[in-house]
């Protein structure tokens, strides 16, 4: 299995009653964070949050 690449992002999504959870890592460091939005909201959307909250998570640990 080859190393990942900087920059590579794993995303899952878990649908819990009326949320919908969205939980990005990053797959060089093993970085996570999770958000939440409504059900209706889309996908897309909460994975371009997710990744958002994953970039600003790394760059105040110094991984940016």
């Amino acid at each position: 299995m080859s190393a990942p690449k900087a920059g590579e992002v794993y995303i899952e999504f878990f649908t819990i009653g009326k949320q919908m959870k969205a939980v990005a890592v990053d797959a060089a460091t093993g970085v996570e964070v999770t958000v939440f939005g409504p059900t209706n909201v889309s996908q897309k959307e909460l994975q371009n949050l997710a990744v958002q909250k994953l970039k600003y998570r790394l760059g105040k640990l110094g991984h940016s």
